[in-house]
């Protein structure tokens, strides 16, 4: 599901209540309702949210072992069942250039097999254990995660110590994911939602490694050998590169005990420096990813932005949230309300360890392709343009606020909420002060970051759609220097995004 769903669902059925109810009643006086008779029709604002109430943060002590591993303990006892989730600092970033995919597909490999357990055994023990077990990689790191009841803590964490330490990297599990990976992109390389999402981000990057496709190419997954796998383990996968948080029904005391007792005799391990070079500065691009026949344009707008740790961040958040975010969204208002171009559009704000990306996407019908673009850049423009209404403010700060008790309601979302504080180096004390913080951003500050942050002459702009349809009028609407890639031709490990033509060296 892409990030517009919410706004689509939502809206849509707004949109159909509201003609349906106009068209009954404009039948029964014997006439056809007409657009201006929609919008005279009487509106209501949404209730207002409840009052906040004041959020509890459970009492937290972070620890750390003799071999450099940093254990975070929380204690909550709502429930009887204890979270341990474990961060790796290395994921798709660290990828060697050329061996794309490798970090995802380690992580992939963790729970396939050890060199004690066969996978069919792991599944096996956690399901007896009424627990569950999961594996993964993200730009910026790899995790192991574990939920069991609180008295099989110590069980939980022998396993997730053989998985996270021991992975046997079998040559038959290998091959098995390398294939459910190859099968995945050839999915992904017809679908336009996905090719706009990688094209933009391979714009906005660069070929830093955050511009680079995290889960490989049919190139790259073809080069991993078994020696890739473990020198990766080898290299990243050490106690002092590593995170652990244990919530849930246990002691600090206790908990400490547990993971003292399973990963004490973890050796420590030499880090590899990483230090790869900065992403290029802004620049307008325009790519037109041609896919002859299709009925739709998907559309992406962004540029570079700054890293998690920047002081202007929580700022920054919300006004992306005011240009296409739950709480707020001018693209949605405009590009759906007012013109009828999209079911759906929206903004976000990446941040990761290096570097950040403001990025606008929607889709529209090949018709109002050149329309949707200049609205969404128009957009960026107004930020910067017309101060903000400080109800848009509020409504952003409504969403923000409101939603952040749920991110703490399970053990496992207090543990995901504490690492990734830890892991990009922010102080844990701003944690249960973040409703405060966001409603203490004012209009004046908006506008400050608007001004300062956001580049909308420098936005990279990509349309994966039927070219013969829209191409020629994109210069007359300003967009010039356009470069066409044909679909099956996109390539994006390449500085122009195009496969070398069969036969050329």
């Amino acid at each position: 599901m892409s990030r517009r769903a919410f706004h689509v669902v939502q809206s849509s059925l707004l949109a159909s209540i509201a003609v349906l109810v106009t068209a009954v009643g404009l039948a029964g006086q014997g006439r056809v309702p007409s657009v201006a008779d929609a919008l005279r029709w009487p509106t209501e604002r949404p209730p207002r949210p409840l009052s906040a109430k004041k959020v509890v943060f459970p009492p937290y002590e972070i620890r750390t072992l003799p071999n450099g591993l940093q254990v975070v303990l929380v204690s909550q006892n709502e429930q009887p069942i204890v979270s341990a989730r474990m961060l790796v600092r290395a994921g798709a970033a660290q990828d060697p250039r050329g061996k794309e995919g490798l970090a995802m597909l380690t992580s992939a490999l963790l729970d396939q097999g050890t060199t004690s357990k066969s996978s069919a055994q792991i599944a096996e023990q956690i399901d007896f254990m009424g627990g569950l077990l999961g594996t993964g990689a993200g730009t910026d790191l790899s995790f192991v995660n574990t939920v069991s009841m609180s008295d099989g803590l110590g069980e939980a964490l022998d396993l997730m110590s053989d998985v996270a330490r021991r992975p046997a990297f079998a040559d038959a599990e290998i091959e098995r994911q390398r294939q459910q990976a190859l099968s995945s992109l050839t999915v992904a390389a017809e679908d336009p939602d996905t090719v706009a999402s990688q094209v933009i981000d391979r714009l906005v990057f660069g070929f830093h490694p955050y511009g680079m496709p995290s889960g490989g190419t049919a190139t790259s997954l073809a080069s991993l050998t078994r020696q890739d796998f473990v020198a990766f383990h080898k290299s990243w996968f050490v106690p002092n590169n590593a995170l652990i948080a244990i919530v849930g029904d246990v002691t600090p005391d206790a908990a400490y005990k547990e993971v003292a007792r399973v990963f004490g005799d973890w050796a420590k391990g030499d880090v590899p420096a990483f230090a790869p070079a900065d992403p290029p500065p802004p620049v307008r691009r325009v790519i037109v990813v041609d896919k002859p026949g299709a009925v739709q344009t998907e559309i992406r707008a962004g540029h570079l932005a700054f890293p998690r740790t920047h002081t202007d961040h929580l700022v920054m958040d919300q006004v992306v949230k005011i240009l296409g975010g739950e709480g707020g969204n001018r693209l949605q208002q405009v590009l759906r309300t007012q013109k009828a171009l999209t079911y759906g559009a929206s903004a976000d704000l990446d941040a990761y360890k290096l570097a950040g990306a403001v990025i606008a996407e929607t889709d529209t019908r090949t018709d109002g392709t050149i329309e949707a673009v200049r609205t969404v850049v128009d957009e960026f423009f107004r930020l910067q343009r017309e101060r903000v209404y400080e109800g848009e403010l509020e409504g952003a700060q409504d969403f923000l606020a409101g939603s952040f008790p749920l991110s703490i309601e399970s053990p496992d979302a207090i543990a995901t909420r504490v690492l990734n504080q830890l892991f990009y180096g922010l102080p844990l004390e701003d944690l249960p002060a973040y409703p405060e913080r966001v409603r203490s951003v004012t209009v004046d500050d908006v506008q400050r970051v608007a001004k300062q942050w956001l580049k909308p002459t420098q936005l990279s702009l990509v349309l994966v759609g039927d070219a013969s349809r829209f191409l020629k009028d994109l210069a007359g609407a300003g967009f010039t220097n356009v470069e066409r890639v044909p679909i099956e031709d996109l390539d994006l490990t390449a500085a122009d995004l195009r496969r070398p033509a069969r036969g050329a060296r």
